[in-house]
């Protein structure tokens, strides 16, 4: 079991996002992203929308989406579907009748009645049977707790092949003021992977100049870059999509 609000929170501060960016990528108002990371899951509509937003917030943070889903599954659905997420109204039982409260008083007297009964056998053969050995129940076993540790995020492997012409390239971890892991043209017929330990980040921010003549591979699948970046483009890389930056500052 891990904590399904503070993972996400971690994942978010550490590739620097705010939720204004977030929501603008996923569509998701930012009032439920809070919720998400406050695991105040009362406050969405029900349960289908929690389970929609999880998958969405943690894929856009390059994390496994189902996997939060069932962890929600096995911490909060108790089994009834697109109900409301409200906290359970006990004083809503009807009160219980006069004949039930005899009926149950009547049960618990016949059970005192047959638990001293057999206390008072069992005392009579532990003090009448001397000889025999005595029987000692072992301790009950202590269940194993099996933590469940949060997963990590999804790292981008990234390759860039310029197919039209150069493209002068500066590379960062997570946003423009990460670490830089590359800077220089990249010349026609050329490739820049970055798919090695040492570029095991699950966010890229990337300046390119001319970006039409780039072609690139994320993930092992082909993803576009954005037309509407402009001549000297800023763009995001995630494990599933490229998209604009916005300016540098």
């Amino acid at each position: 079991m891990f904590e399904i609000g503070n993972s996400l929170r971690e994942a978010r501060l550490r590739q620097g996002l705010d939720f204004v960016e977030i929501e603008q990528q996923t569509k998701i108002r930012g009032k439920y992203l809070k919720a998400l990371e406050d695991e105040q899951f009362e406050l969405l509509p029900a349960p289908t929308y929690v389970k929609g937003f999880l998958r969405n917030y943690a894929d856009a943070l390059g994390l496994d989406g189902q996997l939060y889903v069932d962890e929600y599954n096995s911490r909060f659905v108790t089994g009834e579907e697109d109900v409301p997420l409200r906290p359970r109204d006990y004083q809503r039982r009807p009160p219980t009748s006069s004949g039930q409260r005899f009926a149950t008083r009547a049960v618990l007297i016949a059970l005192g009645g047959i638990a001293a009964v057999v206390g008072v056998v069992l005392v009579a053969w532990k003090f009448g049977n001397g000889n025999e050995p005595k029987l000692v129940a072992p301790p009950p076993a202590t269940p194993q707790k099996h933590k469940r540790v949060a997963p990590a995020p999804r790292a981008v492997k990234l390759i860039l092949t310029a197919v039209d012409g150069p493209s002068w390239l500066e590379i960062h971890a997570g946003s423009e003021t990460g670490k830089l892991l590359h800077r220089g043209t990249l010349e026609q017929g050329s490739q820049l992977p970055l798919t090695d330990s040492r570029y095991r980040y699950p966010r890229l921010w990337i300046a390119a100049g001319r970006p039409w003549n780039l072609a690139a591979v994320v993930n092992g699948r082909v993803r576009f870059i954005p037309a509407k970046v402009g001549k000297s483009g800023y763009l995001i890389v995630t494990p599933n999509r490229i998209r604009k930056a916005p300016p540098r500052s």
